[in-house]
Formats: C-alpha cells, sequence, structure tokens
C-alpha cells in the first residue's frame, strides 16, 4: 500500500502541479483530505506550535516522529513530512530520521539547508548535499525527497547571486538524489519561470502574499504549490478572535462557516 501512495504522490509533481495545503496534525489532516486534497503535507512550524514549541528543530525525531504517524494514520492519502532540516547533527542521524520517517507511514519528505541555531546561515553546499544523500539512503527508493533551500526565504547574499545560488544547490542536491527542489520566498514569475527552465527537478514554491495565482504559477511550470505554516496560522487567529471577542466585546465571534461537531466526529471516526 505504501509503495503505491508513493508512486501516486510522484505521479503528482506534474502539469497542473500539486497543490498542497499543509496541515499540523491529524484532525487538519482529515478536513483537508475530505475537501479534496489530492495528498496531504505537514507543516513543521504548524506541528511545533501544536506540541507547545517554536519551529526551528525545537522537537526531537521521536516527537516529530509520532506527529507524522498520527497524521498518516488519519488519511487513506500520499502524506510528505516537513522534517526540517533532519532532526539531527549528522548526515548519519538524517539517514535514521528518514528510515522512521517511512516506517511511521510517510511517502515524502522536505529537507531544508537552513541552520536552525545560526538563523540567515545556510549548510555549505556539500555539507548539505551529503545529507540529503543520507536522506536518500534511510528514505529508500521510493520516498520523495524535495530538497528545500531557503537562499530567497533568508535573503542570502545580494539579490543578483541568489538565482545563481539556487542553481548551484539544486543540482548538488539533485546528484545527491533529491527528487525535487523547494524554494520558498521567490515570487517573481520571471526568476520563477527561469528556475523551472534551469533546475532539472520538479520545481516546488510557496504561495502566499506576494506570489503569483496558482493558476498563474502552473502556467510558468511549476510542479508543485504549497502554503506552508499559513493555514495553521490562520486557525490559531481565528481562535484569538473568538477569545478576544467573548472576553472584551461581549459577543461570540465564531466564524459561521466553521465546521460543527458532528462533521469534525464523522471525519475522524475511522
Amino acid at each position: 500500500m505504501t509503495n503505491d501512495k508513493a508512486a501516486r504522490f510522484r505521479s503528482l509533481h506534474t502539469t497542473p502541479p500539486l497543490l498542497l495545503p499543509n496541515c499540523w496534525d491529524a484532525a487538519s489532516a482529515a478536513v483537508v483530505a475530505a475537501a479534496g486534497a489530492p495528498a496531504i503535507a505537514t507543516t513543521s512550524a504548524g506541528i511545533a506550535w501544536s506540541l507547545g514549541f517554536p519551529d526551528g528543530d525545537a522537537i526531537d525525531r521521536e516527537t516529530a516522529v509520532a506527529a507524522i504517524a498520527r497524521v498518516a494514520r488519519s488519511v487513506d492519502l500520499p502524506v510528505t513530512a516537513d522534517i526540517e532540516s533532519g532532526f539531527g547533527a549528522t548526515a548519519k542521524d538524517v539517514a535514521a530520521t528518514l528510515a522512521a520517517v517511512a516506517d511511521a507511514g510517510a511517502v515524502g519528505v522536505n529537507i531544508e539547508d537552513s541552520v536552525a541555531a545560526a538563523p540567515g546561515v545556510l549548510r555549505p553546499v556539500a555539507e548539505q548535499a551529503e545529507r540529503v544523500a543520507a536522506a536518500r539512503e534511510g528514505a529508500g527508493a521510493d520516498v520523495f525527497v524535495n530538497a528545500r533551500t531557503d537562499v530567497y526565504l533568508a535573503g542570502i547574499g545580494e539579490e543578483a547571486t541568489r538565482f545563481d545560488a539556487v542553481v548551484e544547490r539544486a543540482a548538488a542536491y539533485a546528484e545527491a538524489g533529491a527528487d525535487g527542489i523547494f524554494v520558498p520566498g521567490v515570487t517573481d514569475p520571471a526568476v520563477i519561470a527561469e528556475l523551472v527552465r534551469s533546475v532539472r527537478l520538479p520545481l516546488n514554491v510557496l504561495a502566499g502574499p506576494g506570489a503569483p495565482a496558482p493558476s498563474a504559477l502552473a502556467r510558468l511550470g511549476v510542479a508543485r504549490i504549497s502554503l506552508g505554516s499559513s493555514v495553521a496560522a490562520a486557525a490559531y487567529a481565528a481562535a484569538r478572535r473568538a477569545t478576544a471577542a467573548l472576553l472584551e466585546a461581549d459577543a461570540y465571534d465564531v466564524d459561521a462557516g466553521g465546521l460543527d461537531y458532528g462533521a469534525m466526529q464523522g471525519l475522524l471516526s475511522r
């Protein structure tokens, strides 16, 4: 079954692009699945927040894997997991993480090249390529390894040098065994189109303010579009609005479009 899901997930990285609204727990995964998504992606930030931690390698491997397993059990769709930088200091640690994530039921992963302890710093290309190779080895042949580079998101170097830096990293990660390249933070349509032409891996971009609409990204040749932590943040914003209305405005400001108790019970009665 997992191999079938892995093959299905891999086949979705084409035209039209794979659209992934990211979830952060079993319930949000079930909601996303019921809304018609073809696959489920987790957000590391959303998972960390739901467990009482900040984003950025603040949770350990066992905690992350347990959360991924709960998501995978809650849906019948392919699941791709955001594993931050791999939950380990060494390449060997990354391989162990990927083996555990695959055992938990995920058929895809995102692994990033940022250094959580040093904001705005990326691992050297050769070091990150070694970690991607370890991810490939630990995951096995079926799992889709989406290598994320934060050159644009972290504003690394001068604007004029970022494109070439992404292309260099994408080539190294592809050689190490990556199946896709994720470039969050890039929003310029011309740059995105040139990345599609210059990178031989399927391109994943982050949708959101300032980015072209999904249909426009599709026309540029993007293979995968995700929402990252924004859906989780919106859910927590709804909780804050409802709380403020109750405490400060003598009102019940709960979204009338919210899912009711019975609907949620039905989604999770598996």
